[in-house]
């Protein structure tokens, strides 16, 4: 039962203008938002790759020749099309074109290991695989083909997304890193040969609140990597929602996507969203500092979603001063939580507003944002974006609300909250729970509080939490307490087994360059910050920047595995 007094949008007291959080979504799809962008400005540019651009005509042309291609090869509903990519075009015309047969998407990490992606392949039903002739990705994918269900793969040539005359001087430069595929091989299919064809796509009924767009994988952080099955409303929706919270007009404005498109955080803001507002998304294959402070030098975008860790490198940059970053006016960061004086510091740098957003995978994944139209509160993950609850959960019960203030876990419920794990109905159970209403809540295994005017305070992952001697510590509140030393530029804080306290508090750190810091001189510093159960009493200083994930973001499971011996 539900006994708790908590109002249940207490957020609606203090909305800004604008977003409207009552508006109207229709069911969707983003083909459809393609379609029309590419109607309304077709000579617009649409893409910048490393200097070479692509008007919306040209993209739409080439997402529906691509199309066409895939059904020549019977793909239809139902069948799984894999993207093994960095940033480059082919994403975005792989990405729409298969979306376009009604076929699914299924989203691969290139740095991921032979039986992570064997895995992967398996468990989604993978059958065509779509990646580039750079050695670093066929050499995985030829294993692929000889050792898992795989059965065609789709490569594109690197060098003909390039502009002249890199497409030339790429192959004397660099031809070490193309590969060498056999022209016999049947079981590769050209890009150029798939794309040969008329580009008439034969229509496809899709149901955008049952079909499948997107299978997106989990971390695996929880245990075995789960496929969220994110309809094409689910992707549709949060396009929607997230391109509210932008300010007008964005059309003939530029979206730097610096962070990887099959991630889901830039699939969503830098890719879907951009496509419906008519953005020119300018990108690189991955994210690089100096090319990324080049592009905004050169290119001026105006908006620029990043992960922490990419704000805290810019800020880092012993030569920021001579960049031109004016350009930039509107940031949002995800994928991790954003340091407070990270974000201070980079706006100081900059003059550009920064706010968190929060969600996850199972999310589409944007779910709050701080309000640029409204008060922007640093260390909050601010207000629901629109239709979406943010409820705060009693962690033990799963069911009662917690009274404003006090803390529990994260639970949504909006368009964007996906239909499930694929092929994983007990999983799915224990994250989609019924509510009494009749409704579904989405359990993220967050735990935060919400104050009364509805803007939330992420205090930790349940996973992540540290129990010393008894007394629950939050890694979060402890970095954000050892980032306030104005020495340090990265920072990790983790529990380790013990047998005395059942585990003990570790931080990893990263000075600045040139500066010096020893533990006893941080623990002083902190004495005042956070609690003396909460000071680590172990520090690690570290000459080499601290392990990330692919989009960036600092990696407390790597390190932990790494400190046990597991990696």
């Amino acid at each position: 039962m539900e006994m708790s007094t908590t109002p249940r949008h207490p957020w609606l007291k203090t909305y800004p203008p604008r977003p409207d959080w009552h508006m109207q979504i229709k069911p969707g799809v983003v083909m459809q938002a393609l379609d029309a962008t590419a109607a309304k400005k077709p000579r617009a540019r649409a893409l910048d790759f490393l200097g070479k651009t692509y008007t919306w005509t040209d993209l739409h042309t080439a997402v529906n020749k691509f199309a066409a291609g895939l059904q020549s090869m019977d793909v239809r509903k139902g069948t799984k099309v894999g993207l093994f990519l960095p940033n480059c075009p082919l994403s975005l015309i792989a990405y729409y074109g298969i979306l376009k047969t009604g076929a699914t998407v299924v989203n691969y990490n290139p740095l991921y290991a032979h039986d992570e992606l064997a895995y992967q392949i398996e468990d989604s039903e993978t059958d065509i695989m779509v990646t580039l002739d750079l050695e670093m990705l066929h050499e995985k994918m030829e294993k692929m083909l000889s050792g898992t269900r795989l059965e065609k793969l789709i490569v594109g040539k690197f060098t003909d997304f390039l502009p002249f005359p890199k497409n030339l001087l790429f192959p004397m430069v660099k031809g070490r890193d193309l590969a060498r595929i056999s022209p016999s091989e049947k079981r590769v299919i050209w890009l150029d040969d798939l794309m040969d064809n008329d580009g008439k796509v034969s229509e496809v009924e899709i149901d955008p609140l049952e079909d499948l767009a997107v299978l997106q994988y989990t971390g695996g952080t929880t245990g075995t990597p789960k496929g969220a099955m994110l309809t094409h409303m689910n992707i549709y929706a949060n396009a929607v929602q997230c391109y509210a919270n932008f300010p007008d007009p964005l059309e003939h404005e530029k979206m730097l996507g610096v962070l990887p498109f099959f991630h889901v955080f830039a699939m969503t803001v830098s890719m879907n969203m951009a496509v419906l507002a008519g953005m020119e998304i300018l990108t690189i294959p991955r994210f690089d500092l100096k090319q990324t402070l080049d592009l905004i030098h050169k290119k001026k975008p105006r908006y620029m979603p990043a992960v922490p860790a990419i704000f805290s490198a810019i800020n880092n940059h012993p030569k920021l001063a001579d960049y031109d970053l004016k350009s930039l006016e509107f940031c949002i960061s995800g994928g991790a939580p954003l340091p407070v004086e990270v974000k201070k510091k980079f706006e100081e740098k900059t003059g550009c507003i920064v706010v968190e957003g929060y969600g996850l995978t199972e999310s589409s994944p944007v779910v709050t944002v701080n309000p640029p139209f409204g008060e922007n509160i640093a260390g909050s993950i601010g207000l629901p974006i629109p239709q979406t609850i943010i409820e705060i959960v009693d962690p033990d019960d799963k069911t009662t609300l917690m009274p404003l203030g006090e803390k529990g876990e994260v639970c949504i419920r909006g368009p964007q909250v996906m239909k499930g794990y694929y092929n994983k109905p007990s999983e799915t159970a224990n994250v989609l729970r019924p509510t009494d209403d009749g409704g579904v809540r989405l359990h993220t295994g967050d735990i935060a509080t919400m104050d009364e005017r509805g803007y939330t305070y992420i205090v930790d992952r349940i996973k992540d939490l540290i129990i010393t001697n008894g007394y629950n510590v939050y890694p979060r509140h402890v970095e954000e307490a050892i980032y306030k030393h104005p020495n340090v530029e990265e920072c990790i804080v983790a529990g380790l087994p013990d047998a005395q306290r059942g585990e003990i508090v570790k931080a990893w750190i990263k000075l600045k360059e040139g500066r010096e810091l020893t533990a006893e001189e941080l623990k002083s510093f902190l004495e005042d910050k956070i609690s003396k159960i909460e000071i680590p009493k172990r520090i690690e200083f570290r000459d080499r920047p601290l392990p990330k994930t692919m989009i960036g973001k600092l990696s407390r499971k790597d390190i932990v595995a790494e400190e046990l011996g597991q990696t």
